[in-house]
């Protein structure tokens, strides 16, 4: 009877030193597995952070966390230490990287509905309807890119064909006018905070800070072409100029 249960005790003390290896086997695995993805330390948004808040005041919604180094930004920060006097130049979103060029000094900030034009640039105003400004959801301070679109005789390579091309990227909204929107008031029937889905009416002014070259092909292409918006967020993907025609468009 003695012997059985002595046996039986060893079995339990057993079991619990091999749950105890496993877990931390299990927990050896996952820092070895970080550790070949050579992690970096960047600063996260963990709670939304409106434009303008000053630097010193966004702690509170910031967390320093381990992140493989092929997807960190170029610009992402490990510190506010060298930032001081800066506010967020846009409203940051949680889950995102906080990057250097988001903090920005309090004057550069928009201020009704008006960003800065930076130093050496110029502003030009075009129209365009909803469909072709990402369904109206461009504000000033924001990054674009433009699409230039002709019938024949942009690419010399096929004079003949229509052609498009993404030509200027990450360019800086100045300023959106748009028409009176009617308000929704449909109210959900879950109770939640309404969203309104009303699609967008009229056209919109939308203002850009370019060069004078810029500005001009910006022109031209309202004159004699068509335009058409992106929305380009500073650390979106820029794989080069390329021209899409009937030929290449499926490639």
């Amino acid at each position: 009877m003695k012997s059985r249960l002595l046996a039986g005790t060893a079995a339990v003390a057993l079991a619990i030193v091999g749950a105890l290896l496993i877990i931390f086997y299990a927990q050896g695995a996952d820092q070895r597995a970080l550790a070949t993805t050579k992690p970096v330390d960047v600063l996260v948004v963990t709670k939304a952070i409106p434009a303008g808040t000053p630097v010193n005041e966004m702690a509170a919604s910031l967390v320093v966390e381990k992140v493989p180094a092929a997807g960190v930004a170029d610009s992402a920060l490990t510190t506010l230490d060298n930032s001081a006097g800066t506010v967020s130049a846009v409203p940051l979103i949680p889950g995102e990287q906080l990057l250097q060029e988001r903090l920005v000094a309090p004057e550069e900030v928009k201020s009704d509905g008006v960003a800065k034009v930076p130093a050496g640039l110029q502003e030009v105003t075009f129209e365009l309807e909803p469909k072709r400004v990402v369904g109206g959801r461009i504000e000033a301070g924001d990054n674009i890119g433009i699409g230039f679109t002709f019938e024949a005789g942009a690419d010399k390579a096929k004079p003949g064909e229509a052609t498009t091309q993404l030509t200027l990227r990450k360019v800086l909204v100045t300023a959106v006018q748009r028409a009176p929107q009617a308000a929704s008031t449909k109210e959900p029937a879950d109770g939640s905070d309404p969203q309104d889905t009303t699609l967008p009416q009229g056209s919109l002014m939308v203002t850009v800070a370019v060069s004078d070259i810029d500005a001009t092909k910006i022109m031209y292409t309202s004159e004699f072409g068509r335009l058409w918006l992106t929305k380009e967020p500073l650390d979106a993907q820029d794989n080069g100029p390329r021209i899409e025609r009937k030929e290449v468009v499926y490639k």
